[in-house]
């Protein structure tokens, strides 16, 4: 029996691939039905004038993904059961009665949480929103490499479950880095890998937070912080902040169980929680009993001097767990943040985490170590701090040359600033809403990624400014068409952000 098989010894397709493709549609199109006899190898190589070793590799592929079944000393057959058949479920035909509107009796769902707030997608010619990267400054080609490194120099990682808590190679690394970069002194095992920063929080929440407990935040404090642990049932303790970061004295002096702090760049206002501050806290936490989340998120980003000490770094007491996360300085799209927990903690943490999840995708982390081990990873901050340094500066001469002597806060570290209006000036929400109609965003703080609790002195005079994800043609245009609209005068829609050159 011939089998129609038409061969092209001009593709570029394989003679083994064409002849599987051509063998597999004629058992699916049912030409060749189960339980049908297929030529002996010999005989179907003789019929294309091709190498029998070719056919039996095509047999021996249909054999293994179960189009075909191999009888000894009789034959080879198209098998009874198609792997089609294993992989896809028959449908349930929906019955034509009527359905009944009575709802099931089931419990209340007791979660709480709502999702944080996600930013409207619209046009916009210059966006100023903070957090955002430039995807172009991604390193793309170094990273693929240490991605073909570490996935051939392994046959067994794809298969096997990872530690919960990270890999080992990955914890050392940024044990590594925090003690240099960040003056903290911890070991491996202090170290879990969480899927970003939220993630972490998550974990922290998991550990010290139930119903009723009481959690302090910056006033106003990152969104994602705050609404993750009203949705735990705590009861949020606004503490309000200044020049010189969180206001240490306003802090209760009983009853706080977890503070959550941001005291090397405040999320969103940028201020510097002070030396002084930083040890009258943590004898706070002694007196008191409580835990602090630091949430290092853009430390990565110093742009004058040496940064504080982490609080971690300064903490004798082991009240202090650390916040850090790689989608500041690498991207957001590799899910790779890291929570250090004070000894004390260890077993809880990683119980929690292998309760929580049994880890994270191994690659993404083992390039991650490979990429930080080799030095990459210093270069490509080194990089990203000069470039990023230079579209700050950008933005507050902008800023000065527009508008005087503005005041800002924001200026020694991170990637975005804030602007305190003066009182001449429209409030923030109205400098927004007229910005965004010329094509231009800028940020309230409520608006932003922030939880305003409403009784900040900076709720309603205080605009926040991204920098990292635009160029410094772009910074310019775009504080230029903001001075334009203010004073009335007809704006130049003819310069966006896809006519200037990146910086």
């Amino acid at each position: 029996m011939a089998i129609p098989i038409v061969l092209d010894q001009s593709s570029r397709q394989s003679l083994q691939s064409q002849i599987f493709d051509q063998l597999r549609q004629l058992i699916l199109g049912g030409k060749l039905k189960p339980g049908a006899p297929i030529p002996a190898s010999r005989v179907l190589a003789d019929q294309l004038s091709i190498s029998r070793n070719t056919v039996l590799l095509v047999y021996d592929r249909l054999i293994a993904e179960g189009y075909l079944q191999s009888r000894r000393a009789i034959g080879t057959y198209v098998n009874l059961e198609l792997p089609e058949t294993s992989l896809a479920a028959a449908r349930r035909i929906a019955t034509s009665s009527p359905v009944t509107t009575e709802m099931v009796n089931r419990p209340l769902i007791p979660f709480i949480g709502q999702t944080p707030s996600e930013r409207k997608i619209r046009h916009l010619d210059f966006d100023f929103f903070p957090d955002r990267l430039d995807p172009d400054l991604f390193p793309h080609k170094i990273w693929l490499r240490y991605i073909n490194k570490v996935s051939t120099a392994t046959n067994t990682q794809f298969s096997e479950y990872c530690d919960p808590c990270g890999l080992l190679n990955l914890r050392e690394m940024i044990a590594d880095h925090l003690g240099m970069a960040r003056g903290i002194s911890v070991s491996s095992d202090q170290v879990i890998i969480t899927a970003g920063s939220q993630e972490g929080l998550n974990l922290a929440a998991r550990l010290l937070v139930k119903d009723g407990t009481l959690v302090a935040t910056e006033n106003p404090c990152y969104q994602g912080a705050a609404l993750l642990f009203e949705s735990y049932y705590a009861k949020l303790v606004p503490v309000p902040v200044d020049e010189a970061g969180l206001d240490v004295e306003k802090l209760p002096e009983s009853g706080i169980t977890l503070l959550y702090v941001t005291p090397s760049h405040q999320y969103p206002l940028g201020f510097t929680l002070s030396i002084e501050r930083r040890m009258k806290l943590l004898e706070w936490a002694r007196r008191c009993g409580a835990y602090i989340i630091e949430d290092d998120y853009d430390s990565d980003f110093q742009y004058h001097g040496s940064p504080l000490t982490a609080l971690m770094g300064l903490d004798d007491y082991g009240s202090v767990m650390y916040l850090g996360t790689f989608s500041k300085s690498m991207g957001a799209g590799l899910r790779i943040g890291y929570l250090v927990v004070p000894r004390v903690l260890i077993h809880a943490a990683r119980s929690a985490k292998a309760l929580l999840n049994s880890g994270h995708a191994w690659l993404d982390q083992a390039a991650m170590a490979e990429f930080i081990r080799s030095g990459a990873y210093g270069n490509h901050l080194r990089r990203m701090r000069h470039l990023y340094s230079k579209r700050r500066d950008c933005l507050i001469e902008a800023l000065h040359h527009h508008f005087g002597s503005v005041r800002l806060s924001g200026l020694e570290s991170g990637l975005h600033l804030a602007w305190h209006l003066p009182d001449d000036f429209p409030d923030a929400h109205r400098l927004q809403e007229l910005a965004l109609q010329h094509g231009v965003g800028i940020y309230s703080i409520d608006s932003s990624t922030a939880y305003d609790y409403g009784r900040s002195s900076y709720s309603e005079r205080t605009l926040i400014l991204g920098f990292s994800s635009v160029n410094e043609y772009q910074i310019r245009a775009g504080i230029q068409r903001i001075a334009d609209a203010l004073a009335g005068q007809p704006v130049d829609s003819s310069l966006s952000s896809k006519t200037v050159m990146g910086s």
